[in-house]
């Protein structure tokens, strides 16, 4: 991979906030033409810097207004255990984060979902199911104080 310059953070940090953004646009925003913008854009694309673009969708407003924080613990953090538990997880589309963390627990995961009965079906029907989980500990957001995919690229 190539090294990122000032160009390119300028390229990344017009598309994080604006992922419509024109080519022409852009290649004003950063002091290009639009043909030298574009293969930039392309190359911090194949590159894997840039993963995709997506739109923001408010939670509550499509009917999901329940975040709910688990900490995980597992019985065994073996290799193949920790793969095993990441590929369940992958395929749940209640999880919308989930990060392997240091300190007590293994993982913690944000779950997205309509009410607390979904909640109790997901834990139920899915998390509890797993083998090798030892112990989940949820906790509910009352509210969002910030969210944000924006990297602080300064």
């Amino acid at each position: 991979m190539r090294a990122i310059d000032e160009i390119d953070r300028k390229i990344i940090a017009a598309v994080q906030n604006d992922g419509r953004i024109t080519t022409q646009d852009l290649a004003q925003k950063v002091g290009l033409s639009p043909s030298p913008c574009a293969r930039r854009v392309r190359l911090l694309e194949e590159d894997g810097v840039i993963k995709g673009y997506t739109a923001v969708i408010d939670q509550k407003k499509v009917g999901l207004p329940i975040s709910a924080f688990a900490s995980i613990k597992l019985e065994r953090q073996r290799e193949e255990d920790l793969d095993r538990f990441g590929k369940a997880v992958a395929r749940w589309p209640e999880v919308v984060d989930c990060y392997l963390m240091t300190g007590r627990q293994d993982y913690l995961m944000r779950i997205v979902v309509r009410d607390l009965e979904a909640y109790e079906r997901f834990l139920k029907d899915k998390l509890t199911r797993l083998d090798n989980v030892a112990s989940i500990e949820t906790s509910f957001a009352l509210g969002q104080v910030k969210r944000s995919d924006v990297l602080p690229l300064s």
